[in-house]
């Protein structure tokens, strides 16, 4: 019911004409955190139904490989290194692809970071929450502000936001994650009302979890989620459609639950916080960062957090 409410001319649509294009074919995409993980098996998708992917990252060799790969598939991409964390690197990123391809119809903030840490273990890791709200939150804010003049010009833009259920389920030992990712689902959410008459639109996907290097070094994540491949079919189904959110079902029980029985919610989450500690690796940054031993970005590689793009060589999600 919620989709049949959010994307009625697209249901139509593929009810009635369901051998047609893709509505990406002929398209510029521009995805983030496209070196790997789910931003990798987005461009490979997308590029897959004819549109043009524009492949942000910062890691130059594995965006190489990826454009190659979308070329060798019969697919047009192209490639931007580019540190989202540096205001002045977006900036200069907007400008060249204003410049190259006049706008970006599609764009899919996919890169971000991701840390599982208690409270407890995080009383002197403020830059936790700094670095989460830098890449999850700032960088696709101030993306989407450059592109979206063109967008609105053109009258014809869409903005794909990857998130987390957490945003829903409000889940322990990811407060710095998902106040990073709830903000920039609420941003999102005002700007679609904003633009909605220049048919400029927004989807907030709320995903569970997905198999990334993210993920790796969370024990209990092993063997659990969707993969790559599927959660990428699930953005371009976004991208083609264009609904307000894409939830899970477990992800809308949680969030009726918070607002009807936000005591109970609190009480069982507190039980199934206190089931499933941290993660060795979330411990043992910690420990070693208080030993001297690590601290600051070297004890993110080792800790318990990950990157999608961007990805885990310096263990951002």
């Amino acid at each position: 019911m919620g989709l049949l409410l959010q994307t009625p001319r697209a249901l139509v649509r593929r009810v009635l004409r369901p051998g047609a294009p893709s509505p990406l074919a002929g398209r510029t995409v521009l995805v983030t955190g496209a070196s790997s993980g789910i931003g990798e098996a987005t461009a490979l998708a997308v590029a897959a139904r004819g549109g043009h992917v524009l492949l942000v990252a910062r890691r130059a060799d594995e965006l190489e490989r990826v454009r190659a790969e979308v070329e060798a598939r019969g697919g047009s991409a192209t490639a931007y290194v580019c540190d989202l964390v540096d205001g002045d690197a977006v900036d200069a990123l907007v400008v060249r692809v204003l410049a190259e391809h006049g706008a970006v119809d599609y764009l899919v903030n996919n890169a971000g970071r991701s840390i599982r840490r208690s409270l407890h273990l995080s009383y002197d890791r403020f830059h936790d929450v700094e670095r989460t709200t830098a890449i999850n939150y700032l960088a696709p804010v101030r993306l989407t502000l450059g592109l979206l003049p063109a967008m609105r010009a053109q009258r014809f833009g869409h903005v794909v936001n990857i998130l987390s259920w957490g945003v829903q389920m409000k889940a322990p030992k990811f407060s710095a994650y998902l106040g990073s990712k709830a903000a920039l689902d609420t941003w999102s959410r005002i700007a679609g009302r904003e633009t909605y008459g220049d048919n400029v639109t927004f989807t907030n996907m709320r995903f569970a979890l997905v198999q990334t290097a993210m993920t790796a070094p969370t024990e209990a994540y092993a063997g659990r989620g969707e993969t790559a491949e599927q959660a990428a079919a699930r953005v371009v189904r976004a991208l083609e459609d264009r609904p307000i959110t894409v939830d899970t079902v477990a992800g809308q029980v949680g969030e009726v639950l918070n607002l009807v029985a936000p005591r109970l919610s609190d009480a069982l989450f507190h039980r199934f916080d206190r089931a499933f500690g941290d993660s060795r690796a979330a411990s043992a940054a910690v420990s070693g960062a208080a030993s001297g031993a690590g601290s600051g970005e070297h004890g993110d590689r080792s800790g318990d957090a990950g990157q999608h793009d961007q990805h885990a060589e310096q263990g951002r999600r």
